[in-house]
């Protein structure tokens, strides 16, 4: 070995131990920024190595170079304004996009190697790591766009089915497979295109069925599946950071799935055959009916400026009215009158994972204060108000019952404290398409209105109240 070729090694092993490192600090929200900057080092360490190792080789053209630096400078670009620009209730859109690039790109990276090996004969291993790089970045690729439309809102957020979807669906991955186990004996361009074509089709009949309420967890998986993807383009390139990066992303984003599952109380399984949950397009009524009770933003501030221990609950109202700063004014103020704050975090609330922890990290919440469900809801009977803002499903006590959407879900046990604000732009329905039986009890009292004109409101009358 060179020493050219023994200095890209070591600083492909410092590329992927930043990797390693920037995973872990990942897990806590404390360390959580550093770590992602970590992951950003090892990555430009293993873009400026790779793009080294294309130089000493000679085997790029001129015209080769352009491309690569227009497309590196295009991608780049766009990459870096959509992340500067997109709203965090669009967060989980383009985490999707992402999967989506990030599949693609992967299946490109084997669709080239073959079609440049396949007239000469290509090994057996190859040909494998090839087929599941193509089989499993076609499937993210249309999975994360069809995951995409959904969360925006271009694709109804029911779960869609057609006659004969189930069948479509079976024939697309025999298909797939069956090409998959042709090509290995006998190396062809057309049964790739024809693998390509299932797969593709595939991911589109898989993520249709699949029902808003479970968009969190099918974004875990895709991810999961992106990370594969790449790790197979790893092999297919003989590029071992590459294998290591793409495998700690299919790693962490299959233990992921399967939390977020266990969270909601569904098999992977049940959430791939056919999903749950209308969207929030349910039926709403612009105002409190039945035994519903409203009440006025004075009353609400004076039971939480009296209070001594206060729970806030997030959900993804908050984040549609992008009304993190005005929740952590709220709080603020609350705790300078000596009362205890703290926010409960469902590891579902929101539409994607972790939603809630990184809005509420961007108004400089701080950390201790996020408290995950198994932690916070042994406090909820010792608590004066729970404050919730636009979660639904999570705090539906109806999850205790059997025979309904929601039935087994882990929820958050707001209905034990004393008393209960909920803020809410209308009756309407969550995901699972249901009531919120929360709504109805005795201790419950509703705040109709946008979440960021309440929390406004709310923390002007406790400083007028308590002047």
């Amino acid at each position: 070995m060179s020493a050219f070729d023994w200095v890209t090694q070591l600083l492909y092993v410092a590329s992927a131990t930043c990797f390693v490192l920037g995973l872990h600090l990942m897990n806590s929200p404390a360390t959580a920024r550093r770590g992602n900057q970590v992951s950003t080092a090892g990555m430009i360490l293993a873009v400026a190595t790779t793009l080294a190792l294309v130089a000493h080789a000679g085997t790029v053209t001129t015209t080769g170079w352009i491309v690569m630096i227009a497309g590196a400078l295009l991608g780049g670009g766009a990459g870096l304004y959509a992340a500067r620009t997109v709203e965090m209730t669009a967060m989980p859109q383009l985490v999707s996009i992402f999967n989506a690039v990030g599949g693609g790109a992967a299946a490109l990276v084997a669709i080239d190697d073959y079609v440049r090996l396949a007239s000469g004969g290509v090994a057996e291993s190859t040909t494998i790591t090839t087929i599941l790089d193509v089989l499993i970045g076609a499937v993210t690729f249309s999975g994360s766009i069809i995951a995409a439309g959904k969360l925006q809102g271009l694709i109804g957020g029911a779960p869609i089915t057609f006659p004969g979807s189930r069948a479509v669906n079976i024939a697309a991955a025999a298909v797939a497979a069956g090409g998959a186990i042709y090509m290995i004996a006998t190396p062809s361009v057309v049964v790739l295109i024809i693998i390509i074509a299932a797969a593709l089709t595939f991911g589109v009949t898989m993520v249709l069925p699949i029902g808003g309420a479970d968009m969190p967890v099918v974004i875990s998986l895709l991810n999961a599946f992106t990370g594969t993807a790449v790790a197979m383009a790893g092999f297919v390139i003989g590029n071992w950071a590459l294998i290591i990066a793409g495998a700690l992303v299919g790693a962490s984003g299959g233990i992921l799935t399967k939390l977020m599952a266990d969270a909601m109380n569904r098999s992977i399984r049940n959430i791939i055959v056919g999903g749950f949950g209308t969207g929030d397009s349910g039926p709403a009524v612009e105002g409190p009916g039945g035994d519903v009770r409203s009440i006025a933003a004075d009353d609400a501030a004076i039971q939480l400026a009296y209070a001594q221990k206060v729970i806030i609950v997030p959900g993804y109202g908050l984040a549609a009215a992008q009304a993190q700063h005005q929740v952590a004014e709220l709080a603020r103020v609350l705790e300078e009158r000596g009362v205890e704050v703290s926010y409960a975090i469902h590891p579902v609330a929101g539409r994607m994972p972790g939603h809630m922890n990184v809005l509420l990290a961007e108004a400089n919440v701080p950390y201790p204060q996020l408290k995950e469900m198994d932690e916070i809801n042994p406090e909820f009977a010792r608590t004066d108000v729970a404050l919730v803002i636009g979660a639904n499903d999570v705090t539906n006590p109806a999850a205790r019952r059997p025979g309904n959407p929601v039935s087994g879900m882990p929820i958050l046990d707001v209905d034990q404290a004393k008393s209960i604000i909920v803020i809410k732009r209308s009756m309407g329905h969550g995901y699972a398409g249901i009531d919120n039986e929360l709504y109805a009890d005795p201790k419950t009292s509703m705040f109709f209105s946008d979440a960021k004109g309440a929390l406004t409101e709310l923390t002007a009358a406790v400083k007028t109240l308590v002047a």
